[in-house]
């Protein structure tokens, strides 16, 4: 007869994340990964198969719920504000996060070398774009921007500046040149 779970798989998951955001794939052990979500290795291989998977799974959790709060934060919010708040919660994460992004670590540790890696990594980025796109393109029907932006251009231009902000904030604590770069990122805008 199969025994039943006694662990939550989300939080589990949750906590695998956070171990490989901090030291990155290569860098985390099983014996690690195993002590730090508090399982028996007989249970996550059983849950969430090997290390790769594992750190799959992770990646997706993590694309998930930050599409999910972004969805949530933004709604309502006019095109500018809604953009701004994006690069804002990249110089704070908040509590649930570490700072810096995982899928950003994933693209300069793995995605070179590992197809599924570099999937999740485009398959976030990806939404990022669109999800500016359409912000953009809805501030230009409400009035809000000028029609004469490029919403496709925008897109790729913000969404780089968002990636290389992620990156600044791993190393950078003046919260104040942080926030100028925004500026000057919002003033592409006007």
């Amino acid at each position: 007869m199969p025994r039943t779970k006694e662990f939550d798989e989300d939080a589990v998951l949750l906590k695998a994340m956070g171990l490989f955001w901090e030291q990155g794939y290569e860098k985390t052990s099983m014996q690690e990964l195993v002590s730090h979500m508090g399982v028996h290795k007989g249970s996550m291989y059983d849950t969430f198969g090997d290390k790769k998977t594992l750190y799959i799974k992770a990646l997706k959790r993590y694309s998930e719920k930050l599409e999910q709060s972004s969805k949530l934060r933004i709604d309502g919010l006019s095109a500018q504000e809604a953009i701004r708040l994006l690069f804002e919660r990249a110089i704070h994460p908040g509590e649930e996060f570490p700072s810096g992004c995982f899928i950003v670590n994933t693209a300069v540790e793995l995605a070179k070398h590992d197809s599924e890696a570099r999937n999740c990594v485009h398959q976030f980025w990806d939404y990022t774009e669109q999800l500016i796109r359409d912000l953009i393109i809805e501030g230009q029907q409400s009035g809000e921007l000028s029609k004469t932006l490029n919403a496709e251009w925008l897109s790729q231009y913000f969404n780089n500046s968002l990636i290389g902000l992620r990156v600044m904030v791993k190393t950078i604590t003046d919260t104040e040149k942080l926030r100028q770069i925004i500026e000057m990122n919002m003033s592409v805008l006007k």
